[in-house]
């Protein structure tokens, strides 16, 4: 279990430098959430989404084994607001939380569900993939 769980902090820590390196414009903190072993998460900003107080999370849900990406706000409130405006549009290209002030997040997505972990970097691009396009459709919703 010890290796496994260094192996994937190792691999998030990585995606992360991946993102830093190939997205200059985004923001992407150095800090890592390794969790308590139920997930482990780090922050992609872009400023479109700064501007609004959101940010983006590529998460690794340990317990589902899958990584998802969601919308994000500074704060609850923050949350709140941004999923109220995404409810009324009734903009449903991703998952809605039940309760903004109660959750991590405003919206979901699963990016890759049961990865392989034996092609890093085709996990790396099916990632990036799916992080830019979600990232690109929250903007357009946005604007």
């Amino acid at each position: 279990i010890q290796q496994a769980y260094r192996g994937l902090m190792q691999y998030m820590l990585d995606l992360r430098s991946h993102f830093q390196k190939n997205y200059p414009d985004y923001d992407v903190p150095a800090n890592l959430y390794a969790g308590y072993m139920d997930m482990t998460y780090f922050a992609v900003i872009p400023a479109f989404l700064k501007q609004r107080r959101l940010k983006v999370a590529v998460v690794f849900l340990h317990e589902d084994f899958r990584f998802e990406v969601w919308l994000s706000g500074y704060n609850r409130q923050v949350q709140a607001q941004y999923w109220q405006i995404i409810k009324d549009a009734s903009w449903q290209q991703y998952q809605l939380v039940e309760n903004p002030l109660k959750a991590d997040s405003i919206l979901e997505h699963v990016l890759v569900d049961n990865p392989d972990f034996s092609d890093l970097a085709g996990l790396t691009c099916k990632i990036e993939e799916g992080t830019v396009r979600f990232i690109s459709d929250i903007e357009s919703f946005l604007k």
